[in-house]
């Protein structure tokens, strides 16, 4: 063997993917490699090869051999242990990718993930096994003193692996690192097994050495400060090559065979082509064949039953032409693709859930645009009606493979996996994603493991803006929060706490699984890729140890099988009117009912899918939709960047404004939109009219638009002008023509998407029109544990004047009902009420009528459907009032409730009669409450806040209601409705969203609620900061409003707060002056005891007498606060207080 330079292996270095572990991220490994000019470096993450494929693909890209191992446990005699194996060629890797599969899908759920020893002895081939450290399989038994068992060990691996094992020497100073090498050193001259130099890498450098502790620490579920604990030294850095060799200079085997270790590999993992089982059936020989069938087959179908039937004016021949000429075209780029499979496969479980009534969306994302998709049953969209462009989901200059995303019932997905496991056997896997140490997570995790306190971290966290669209790192939110650098400041334990997470931030934490995609491959799909398999979910499928972007680069194709709310809600709705007799096919309603568009126009917009935001209302007001097309159309402009060409389209569209076509040869392709290029499909329509673009052309074009690519766009440029000035336009023209559609371009959506979406909403809307207490009840029900949701709706069951039945144990259900224009609540939907169990007490009062009184409650249930926090929150939610109205009372007595409960259940169980005597126990008094005083009113509304999320049987405003009006305190519609552009208003919080603006200062977004309504606030930076210690939820406030500017075109207004003061301290106040305005019939003795104690309001009284009236000023200024008001207003002789 031909010895190379001496360099040191590092073939043991542990990656991100070692979870809390390794803290070596493989992008700076690459860079480390880089710029150290390494020749080679190893991958041995512990459990898995996750990071495989990455870490291949971006050594090699730096000129760094990757030499791919991992370590896997193995089970030997009940021990159980780490082994680390390489793979040396191809076989060897396939080999190791079963066994990594293997030691987590023949793994006991009790057990660590692990391998038995005769899968590795089988499995060897190719495989380099090296022995580990101390603590992994020979140092276990090593340190067990089981001699025997280690000697056995190592000479089957040396029988069956031969000359590809070796005993590892590895030197990190840890203590008992020196015996076992000692015994290392002796067992391999006896038993002729060579040893190897290791340094076992966790991070970069030796600073990384206290946040890779903490990271230990995490994992460990320990404290940092634990002296018992087990540690690792500060020694398992990326050394030098010098600094290695000098500490292995006495073991010179051990050396001479690292440095040879990377000439024994031939292999790395590579990108692959998609890799698909290959479908056919007994009619067809291949998948090509089964297509054709199968897409003619539903072709003749849609043209029957749907296609002629909407094209009365067509002939039947022109149709028929123009659909096969469409869907051949389409066959012809599939197969020459090789994706006939794909489109086989997904057509398959589809048609078997719909075939097993699970609602499927119509299609989602490009797919859409396909009519082999719309013939197999994949979507429900005719593309062709739509002008929906194939090309655009799928062409030959694509370069990575599309997907159709396909939505589901999110009750009944679980149903299409069970389908696909029964169908595919081994073949089909979920995929892997990982939990990282983001902002927060880091914080808090980190925070734990030092001992803060957990309410000061989650303080800390707090101050990160949580705004998932845009999340910021920790370091961006610490230059941006200045309370970062206060708390630093103040508190060393949190300056060490930011300083160990912005060194961890971003490393993976946890496995998890992408809950929507699937990979479909063959039978072996366990050798072509590492599987995964959590034993403690309820997961049917394993998952590929790859990330999604690994597992698309290694040739596993994704299947997106996603649960949409939407179609659950759909579908229970439909059920609910099923019950009642009423029949409705929801894919066969008509798309140009009137109703619908003038009830879009209003805005009222509550609960429909992609409609219902308060920006999305606005537009739909001022647009007043009138046609299917303008649905599409909203759904693909609102979104950051468009949505400001919405004014534009509601001005041509309502005749305000001329549309600019561009160009008169474009006044086809942008007339349904009146001149704004809103898809991506018109943007390819535009370079295949003008330029000649073929539409794979066209689909690169958009593309380098879309991603401003400026060496592709100056390149896509002067090729549209040039094909341009081939149709006879001339070049500055065509120029000027390419520069007025590229920023349309940049935002252009995706028209199958939005066409497929925009259905769903209007089939929301046509249900919420035509059967409002049926689709409010779905949605309600789809929403429990949503209570901003639900206050919403209950907010809309109002404006619609459905009556809402408030939580009581006898009328209502575990779902929310509707019945004869009331919607009964929902008991499952009260905060720590249980689904399962609240459902058992209702079927009892089904089965045995109401509950009469609280002892025949506590009789009735079982002890299981019942608990501490299941009860306080139906007595806080008023669930009991009908049966014991005493709220407080009832709540202090819960232990004894349930005391007494479980006592009589376990005499009935028992069938003694002991503690009754010779009575009946249906007739025995077993329970009395305590006497203790209700809650006031403040009280019961507040805990009826915690329970229900809102308020529902009253508002805490209510009790100001005449305060209020004398201060000329308007409600927030008043105001808005009103010509003031200054007023006071005032609010309850229902929700508060605290972030950042793109300068970095804070801001917040506050909804509010008052007597007459909810509406929402922006508080900027300097009222935020001074006040944010009291803006909590359920908290009230006077609000002085002024608004800043009034639009005349659209009546929009902007409001700002410019003051706000907490209620209890604005009606605590003392007041200036008032005046007391009382009839001659006054009792003044008593006025005079109700305003005796001084104060600051100066006070007069007003006394009508016929038709004089007579002033008095008090001499002493009085105290006069809402206490004073209350007791003096509702007194017979007080006609009036002003202030």
């Amino acid at each position: 063997m031909q010895v190379n330079d001496k360099v040191f292996n590092n073939f043991k270095v542990h990656s991100q993917y070692s979870i809390c572990e390794g803290a070596a991220k493989i992008d700076d490994l690459a860079e480390y490699c880089k710029i150290n000019k390494i020749k080679s470096l190893g991958l041995a993450d512990s459990f898995n090869l996750c990071g495989a494929l990455e870490f291949s693909e971006k050594l090699s890209k730096v000129g760094t051999q990757p030499i791919i191992g991992t370590q896997i446990n193995v089970k030997f005699h009940n021990t159980i242990g780490k082994v680390t194996l390489y793979a040396k060629t191809e076989e060897g890797y396939k080999n190791l990718t079963k066994l990594s599969s293997l030691s987590y899908l023949n793994s006991k759920e009790i057990e660590e993930p692990n391998c038995k020893i005769e899968d590795l002895i089988t499995n060897n081939k190719d495989l380099i096994l090296l022995s580990g450290n101390y603590r992994d399989l020979f140092g276990k038994l090593f340190h067990s003193n089981k001699i025997k068992n280690f000697e056995e060990l190592a000479f089957l691996f040396k029988k069956n692996f031969e000359e590809r094992t070796y005993f590892e020497i590895q030197r990190h100073n840890e203590t008992a690192e020196k015996n076992f090498e000692i015994f290392l050193l002796n067992n391999s001259k006896k038993l002729g097994i060579p040893i190897i130099a290791s340094q076992e890498v966790f991070y970069l450098n030796k600073e990384m050495f206290e946040a890779h502790d903490a990271l230990t620490c995490i994992g460990q579920k320990e404290f940092v400060d634990n002296k018992n604990r087990f540690r690792l030294s500060d020694q398992h850095f990326l050394k030098k090559s010098e600094e290695l060799a000098k500490l292995f200079s006495d073991v010179p085997e051990a050396l001479e065979n690292n440095y040879n270790f990377h000439l024994r590999f031939s292999f790395k993992p590579k990108k692959s082509n998609p890799i698909l089982p290959s479908i056919s059936s007994s009619q067809s020989q291949s998948p090509e064949d089964e297509l054709l069938r199968q897409a003619e087959l539903g072709l003749e179908k849609r043209i029957k039953n749907i296609i002629l039937k909407k094209n009365p004016k067509e002939t039947e021949i022109k149709i028929r032409e123009k659909y096969k000429d469409r869907l051949s075209h389409e066959i012809n780029i599939i197969n020459s693709m090789n994706y006939a499979s794909y489109f086989l496969i997904v057509s398959d479980y589809i048609k078997w859930a719909k075939k097993n009534y699970i609602p499927v969306g119509p299609g989602r994302g490009s797919g859409a645009g396909s009519l082999v998709a719309y013939c197999l049953d994949i979507t429900d969209l005719d593309p062709i009606e739509y002008d929906l462009i194939f090309e655009r989901f799928l062409n030959p200059d694509r370069i990575s493979m599309p997907d159709f995303d396909i939505d589901f019932c999110e009750e009944k997905r679980d149903l299409v996996f069970n389908y696909l496991k029964s169908k595919y056997k081994n073949g089909v896997a979920h995929i892997i994603t990982f939990g990282k140490l983001k902002a927060r997570m880091a914080l808090r995790d980190i925070g734990r493991v030092i001992g803060l306190p957990y309410g000061h971290v989650d303080k800390i966290c707090k101050m990160i803006p949580f705004d998932p669209s845009r999340p910021l790192s920790l370091k961006e939110s610490i230059d941006r929060e200045p309370r970062f650098k206060d708390e630093q400041k103040n508190n060393p334990k949190v300056k060490k706490l930011i300083e160990l997470s912005l060194k961890l931030e971003g490393l993976n934490r946890n496995l998890a699984t992408h809950a929507a995609g699937v990979v479909i491959a063959g039978e072996k799909l366990s050798e072509e890729v590492p599987l995964y398999k959590d034993n403690s979910s309820k997961l049917l499928l394993p998952s590929t140890q790859f990330d999604m972007h690994s597992s698309e680069n290694v040739g596993l194709v994704k299947f997106d099988i996603l649960g949409l709310n939407t179609l659950t809600l759909i579908h229970k709705t439909i059920q609910m009117l099923k019950n009642k007799k009423i029949e409705i096919d929801i894919s066969k309603i008509p798309l140009d009912d009137k109703n619908i568009f003038e009830m879009l126009s209003t805005g009222e917009t509550t609960g429909l899918f992609q409609l219902e935001s308060s920006g999305v209302r606005a537009s739909l007001k001022q647009m007043k939709p009138n046609k299917f097309e303008d649905i599409i159309a909203l759904v693909a402009l609102y979104r950051p960047g468009p949505m400001n060409n919405i004014p534009i389209y509601n001005d041509c569209k309502n005749g305000l404004k001329k549309p600019d076509y561009i160009h008169d040869s474009l006044t086809d392709i942008l007339k349904p939109t009146y001149g704004i290029i809103i898809y991506q499909e018109q943007v390819m329509q535009i370079a295949q009219i003008l330029a000649g673009f073929t539409p794979g052309e066209a689909d690169i074009l958009r593309k380098a638009m879309g991603k401003k690519k400026r060496v592709e766009l100056e390149k896509q440029e002067e090729k549209f002008i040039k094909g341009a000035a081939n149709n006879g336009i001339g070049k500055d023209i065509a120029a000027f023509i390419f520069q007025k559609i590229k920023p349309f371009a940049e935002y252009g959506f995706n028209k199958s998407h939005a066409a497929a979406y925009a259905l769903i909403a209007y089939q929301t809307a046509y249900l919420k029109k035509y059967y409002p207490e049926e689709f409010i009840a779905a949605t309600m029900s789809t929403e429990l544990s949503n209570t901003d949701k639900l206050r919403e709706f209950v907010e809309e069951l109002k404006r619609l004047k459905i009556e809402i039945i408030r939580p009581n144990i006898n009328k209502c259900f575990a779902d929310f009902k509707p019945e004869n224009k009331k919607i009964f609540y929902s008991l499952s939907a009260i905060k720590s009420v249980g689904r399962e169990a609240i459902s058992n007490i209702v079927k009892e009062r089904e089965k045995n009528g109401t509950f009469k009184s609280l002892n025949d409650f506590i009789k009735r249930i079982s002890p299981k459907d019942i608990n501490k926090l299941q009860l306080e929150g139906l007595v806080k939610a008023g669930a009991f009032d009908e049966i014991e109205n005493n709220r407080n009372s009832l709540f202090n007595s819960i232990p004894k409730f349930i005391q007494v409960n479980k006592s009589l259940n376990e005499e009935k169980l028992s069938k003694q009669n002991s503690l009754f005597s010779n009575k009946s126990i249906e007739d025995e008094v077993i329970f009395e409450l305590e006497k203790i005083k209700p809650w006031s009113k403040k009280e019961m509304l507040m805990k009826e806040f915690q329970s229900i999320g809102f308020y529902m049987s009253d508002h805490p405003l209510n009790v100001y209601k005449k305060y209020l009006e004398e201060l000329k305190i308007l409600p927030f519609v008043d105001f808005i409705n009103s010509k003031n552009s200054n007023c006071l208003v005032a609010g309850t919080i229902m929700s508060i969203q605290e972030k950042k603006s793109a300068k970095g200062t804070p801001f917040a977004i506050i909804k509010f609620t008052d007597l007459k309504s909810e509406y929402e606030l922006f508080l900027f930076s300097d009222l935020l900061v001074l006040n944010r210690d009291n803006l909590k939820t359920a908290n009230s406030f006077v609000l002085t409003l002024q608004k800043d500017s009034v639009s005349e075109i659209n009546s929009t207004k902007r409001v700002n707060i410019k003051k706000i003061v907490p209620l209890d301290s604005f009606i605590n106040k003392s007041y200036e002056s008032v005046t007391i305005e009382i009839n001659g019939n006054s009792n003044v003795k008593e006025l005079s005891d109700l305003l005796n104690e001084e104060g600051e309001t100066k006070v007069e009284i007003k006394v009508m007498k016929e038709t004089k009236s007579y002033i008095f000023s008090l001499k002493k200024p009085r105290k006069f606060n809402l206490g004073t008001f209350n007791d003096i207003k509702n007194k017979e002789y007080v006609k009036k207080i002003s202030f």
